[in-house]
C-alpha cells in the first residue's frame, strides 16, 4: 500500500499499463483512465506482484464527502483465478473508514457482497459495461 509519491516510476508504469490493458483494451472501453485521482494525497495504491511483475491492483480514494471509495480493482489476465482481488480487499478493507462505496461490474457483485457490501439501486451502464453501486457501512 503506497501513496502516489511513494510509487517508483517502474511501479507506476506497470500499474497504469495493467489498468489500460484490461479496462480500455480488453474491455473495449474508451474512457479517461488517467482521471487525476491517482495523485491525490489521500489516494492509496495497493498491488500484488510475482516474478513477472504486477498481478493485481486496486486504489482507495477519499471522496469530498469523506466517504471511502474502492476502485480500479483489476487482475492481470495471467494471474486470474488465484483470489488476488480477495487478497487486496482483505488487506485494504480493515484500513478503510466506513462508509465504503464502489461501483461493481455485475459479475463481481457476489464477491463484494461476501464482504458485506449491499447493492444500492439497480444496474447502470458505466463506460459500456453493466455496474451496480455498492456500499459497506
Amino acid at each position: 500500500m503506497r501513496r502516489f509519491d511513494e510509487l517508483s516510476a517502474v511501479d507506476l508504469y506497470d500499474l497504469l499499463r495493467l489498468r489500460v490493458d484490461v479496462f480500455v483494451v480488453e474491455q473495449q472501453c474508451a474512457y479517461p483512465e488517467l482521471d487525476g485521482r491517482d495523485r491525490e494525497p489521500e489516494t492509496l495504491h495497493c498491488s500484488t506482484h510475482d516474478a513477472q511483475g504486477i498481478t493485481a491492483y486496486l486504489r482507495v480514494l477519499t471522496e469530498p464527502t469523506g466517504t471511502t471509495r474502492i476502485g480500479r480493482v483489476v487482475t492481470a489476465p495471467r494471474a486470474r483465478g488465484r483470489g488476488l482481488a480477495r487478497v487486496l480487499l482483505d488487506t485494504m478493507l480493515p484500513r478503510c473508514p466506513p462508509p465504503v462505496v464502489l461501483s461493481a461490474q455485475t459479475y463481481l457483485i457476489d464477491l463484494y457482497a461476501s464482504y458485506g457490501f449491499v447493492a444500492e439501486g439497480g444496474v447502470h451502464d458505466e463506460d459500456g459495461l453493466p455496474h451496480v453501486a455498492m456500499r459497506l457501512d
